[in-house]
């Protein structure tokens, strides 16, 4: 078990970014970077530019980790959660929405939806490597 916990700690983690902005998917790939180089680790970020091309990437790659705008023109990044949740293979994924809108409401809605996790933009690295710590250390625990 903790050989596995080691080997995990060394492999790359892939984070998948749904964001229908280039400059907020840009800056949410690079403070995922260093967040994961400062415990040691890389990060592979795949980027889609709205929920469908998320959706078309997921059967195709095997990431550990979402993060989704909520906010997206279409598909809205809670509907995108929906979906991935209702998927048995994707199920236990973690996953974190991320939204300029910081009311106690809109964190208990994308919980609703099915993420693990909120994030309001813009965030501190010290927030994002906190609440990337905490996701991915219950995945471990669940798996």
């Amino acid at each position: 078990m903790i050989e596995e916990k080691l080997a995990a700690a060394s492999e790359p983690l892939r984070v998948l970014v749904v964001d229908d902005s280039a400059p907020a998917r840009l800056l949410i790939s690079d403070a995922l970077e260093n967040s994961a180089r400062r415990r040691g680790r890389r990060a592979l970020v795949t980027e889609a530019a709205d929920a469908f091309e998320a959706l078309r990437l997921l059967p195709r790659h095997a990431f550990d980790l979402i993060l989704t705008d909520v906010n997206m023109p279409t598909l809205s990044g809670l509907e995108l959660i929906r979906l991935i949740r209702a998927r048995p293979e994707q199920r236990r994924l973690p996953i974190v929405a991320v939204s300029t809108e910081r009311q106690p409401e809109d964190a208990r809605r994308a919980k609703e939806a099915g993420a693990d996790g909120y994030l309001g933009k813009p965030f501190e690295p010290e927030t994002l490597d906190r609440l990337l710590n905490q996701i991915l250390e219950s995945a471990v625990r669940a798996s």
